[in-house]
């Protein structure tokens, strides 16, 4: 997710809004972007009801974790693009952009 605050202006020239989301608490989450100097965009947790979000978008992890998952939600709400990862890996900044830009160009 670090990489996503280092390209947030690409994201915002391509019209996007990054959202981070986990089951973690809130305290947690301002732990976590302490740690790493801080993260501008908004990161919600998931932690109450726990994993009511990722079970909705169907991606907890069978360790009880949400898995690590991008999703893009166009203007009307409609998911345009799903990519899950093992929580191991990270995905490359550059296949968001890809899918990003078509549909941009719809």
């Amino acid at each position: 997710m670090p990489s996503y605050e280092d390209a947030l202006e690409d994201f915002e020239g391509l019209n996007t809004q990054v959202l981070g989301i986990s089951v973690d608490s809130v305290p947690s989450h301002e732990a976590w972007q302490k740690s790493i100097g801080g993260i501008t965009y908004p990161l919600l947790s998931d932690f109450h009801p726990q994993g009511a979000v990722t079970d909705a978008y169907g991606v907890r992890h069978e360790k009880g974790m949400s898995e690590r998952a991008l999703f893009i939600v166009d203007k009307e709400g409609i998911i345009q693009f799903i990519d899950v990862h093992p929580i191991s890996e990270l995905p490359e900044n550059d296949e968001i952009f890809n899918e990003l830009a078509k549909l941009e160009n719809k």
